[in-house]
């Protein structure tokens, strides 16, 4: 069998032992939490009967690894149960909150890569001179600057001040009017792609650098090429598989980061409904949105590890 056909199904045999053992913990984890869903529904004033009685209904009685094998069995359909608060269906309100977070992460990274790899190389390259200097100043103040503060400045400067983007929420009627559903990530987009690219960059210059000490960069120059070409040709490759590894962070770091943004533009998304349902304690919403969240964080994993074996082949020798 082909040795890439190999490769590929011993990490997705990984990926799904890591989202099985992944989903068991955040089953158990979550059960330990303080709280009773049941008095939740019940109120302050259910009796004891009453609870029992909710209890059975949801099939919170039943033994933890019964509980875990019927959520599990309709996880692998794609049927994330339903919450016991409003019987609203996991899998669907995900699957809307994801239409926000999902564009948001994608366009934040997007931005992220189209700024850093080009002022990262340029920064490498013209390391001695002011350009090069100016570039590594401007990504150290990014790494330095909160993201909560760079959406309130932003709010401030084009909302605010200027009026030219909207400060906050999300048309009602979602993607189906895709200039205002667009206009109103275009800030939440930035402030996370700022702070995140510039720790990319920095990646990026430093990976550069390296590549531009090689001796057979040194060679390819002696053979004729210009620096600029011998580096399109021959050295952004070689650099390109650390930058992938802290690509592969950054975008686990943006979902994570998500959350903040989502409350700092009131952004419909999966964090501002996991805040939501941790304080209400909808224990089938929250353990749906923390194992997607999972889930993307092991998926962007495998796809570092895939990237890795077509960037440079010899590393599946490493294993």
């Amino acid at each position: 069998m082909n040795i890439l056909v190999l490769f590929l199904l011993r990490r997705l045999v990984l990926l799904i032992g890591a989202l099985a053992v992944a989903s068991l913990l955040i089953f158990l984890v979550l059960r330990l939490l303080p709280g009773d869903v049941a008095q939740t529904i019940g109120g302050i004033q259910a009796s004891p009967a009453q609870l029992a009685q909710i209890r059975r209904e949801l099939g919170l009685d039943r033994p933890l690894l019964a509980q875990y094998w019927t959520w599990i069995s309709g996880v692998v359909t794609g049927d994330l149960g339903y919450s016991p608060l409003d019987g609203a269906s996991v899998s669907s309100q995900l699957a809307s909150k994801l239409a926000v977070t999902g564009p948001l992460a994608l366009g934040a990274v997007l931005l992220a890569v189209l700024g850093a790899v080009p002022l990262g190389v340029l920064a490498a390259v013209r390391r001695r001179g002011r350009v090069g200097t100016a570039v590594s100043a401007l990504s150290q103040l990014g790494i330095a600057l909160p993201t909560l503060w760079v959406g309130l400045l932003l709010v401030t400067v084009f909302a605010v001040e200027t009026r030219l983007l909207p400060a906050e929420g999300f048309p009602v009627d979602g993607w189906a009017s895709p200039g205002q559903a667009l206009r109103s990530l275009v800030l939440p987009c930035v402030t996370l792609a700022l702070p995140e690219g510039a720790v990319l960059l920095r990646f990026v210059r430093s990976a550069v650098l390296d590549v531009l000490d090689q001796d057979w960069l040194r060679t390819a120059r002696a053979k004729g090429r210009t620096r600029t070409g011998a580096l399109l040709h021959h050295g952004l490759r070689n650099a390109a598989p650390p930058v992938v590894s802290v690509l592969g962070l950054e975008l686990a770091t943006l979902i994570v980061g998500a959350v903040i943004v989502e409350q700092v533009f009131n952004l419909p998304g999966v964090g501002a409904m996991l805040i939501t349902d941790v304080g209400e304690r909808d224990l089938a919403m929250v353990q749906g949105e923390v194992l997607v969240i999972t889930a993307a964080i092991l998926v962007i994993g495998f796809a570092v590890d895939v990237a890795h074996r077509l960037i440079d082949p010899r590393l599946g020798g490493r294993e």
